[in-house]
C-alpha cells in the first residue's frame, strides 16, 4: 500500500525553480533514502511532504487519498482541518532537533499526544517511558533539552515523533549537526527502526548509512530525480554521470 505519493510536483522560491516535476511514491514498510548534493531540492521535497512548505502544482496524497490537488495548473489545498488531519500520517526529525527548550524530555515527547490528539494522559506516558528505554535516554525524562548532549537530542526527537503513532516518518539530515561518535548513536536507532518496518524517507548525507539500510535510494540534483534504485543499483553500480561524480567525489 502507498503511505505517500507525490506527483509532478513544482516548486519555486523567487522565480528559481527547486523542484521540477517530481514523482516519489513510497510504500508501507519501505524506507527510502534521498541523496544528493546540497542545493538539490532534497530538504525542500521534505519541507513540501510535510506541508512546511506550499508546492506551486502537483498532487499529493496519503494513504490514497488526495490532500493537495493539481488544478489548472496550480496546487489546491485543503481547509485547515483536513490539512490537520492529512498532518497526523507522519512525524519529522530535524537535523537541529527542534526540541521546546522549556519542556522536560517527557513533556516534549509527550506534548502533542495529549494535546493536539487528546489521548489518555496515562496510557502516553507510559508509552512514552517505554520508548526512551528503546532508544536509551530512560533515565533523563525530567531532564531539560540544554542538559543533554547533541545525540540524546536527536533522540528525543526521534521518541516524539513516534509517540504521535505516525504512518511515515521523515528525516531531514538527522545527523549533520551532530559529530561522528554521537552519528553512530542516531543511526544505531534509525537502523533499529528500520528493522521493526517503520516507513521512513531518510534525506542523507551518510551513504553507509543509506546503503545499508534503505531498500531504495534516490539521487536528486538540480531539482530533479536523476536516478533510483536499490542501493546496489544506485550506489554500487550508478549509471548516470552526474550520480558517478557526487559519489567519487563523496569517497
Amino acid at each position: 500500500m502507498s503511505v505517500l505519493s507525490m506527483k509532478h510536483i513544482k516548486k519555486s522560491f523567487d522565480g528559481k525553480e527547486v523542484l521540477k516535476d517530481i514523482n516519489i511514491q513510497v510504500n508501507e514498510k519501505e524506507v527510502v533514502a534521498i541523496i544528493g548534493p546540497s542545493g538539490s531540492g532534497k530538504s525542500t521535497l521534505l519541507r513540501c511532504a510535510t506541508f512546511l512548505e506550499t508546492i506551486d502544482d502537483g498532487d499529493i496524497a496519503y494513504n490514497n487519498e488526495s490532500i493537495v490537488v493539481s488544478r489548472d495548473g496550480q496546487a489546491v489545498y485543503p481547509k485547515k482541518k483536513e490539512l490537520q488531519k492529512a498532518m497526523a500520517n507522519f512525524g519529522l526529525v530535524f537535523q537541529n532537533f527542534n526540541l521546546f527548550p522549556h519542556f522536560s524530555v517527557m513533556k516534549n515527547i509527550t506534548d502533542a499526544p495529549i494535546e493536539n490528539q487528546k489521548r489518555d494522559k496515562e496510557e502516553v506516558y507510559k508509552e512514552a517511558r517505554e520508548l526512551m528505554r528503546k532508544i536509551g535516554i530512560h533515565e533523563k525524562e525530567d531532564a531539560y533539552p540544554c542538559e543533554l548532549s547533541g545525540g540524546q537530542q536527536q533522540r528525543v526527537a526521534i521518541a516524539r515523533a513516534l509517540a504521535l503513532h505516525p504512518k511515515i516518518l521523515y528525516f531531514d539530515e538527522p545527523t549533520s549537526a551532530l559529530d561522528p561518535e554521537i552519528t553512530a548513536e542516531v543511526l544505531s536507532v534509525m537502523k533499529q527502526l528500520a528493522t521493526e518496518k517503520m516507513t521512513m524517507v531518510v534525506v542523507t548525507h551518510e551513504i553507509d548509512f543509506a546503503k545499508a539500510v534503505a531498500d531504495r535510494i534516490i539521487f536528486m540534483d538540480n531539482g530533479i530525480i536523476v536516478e533510483e534504485g536499490t542501493p546496489q543499483e544506485v550506489i554500487d553500480n550508478p549509471k548516470n554521470e552526474r550520480t558517478k561524480a557526487f559519489l567519487k567525489k563523496l569517497s
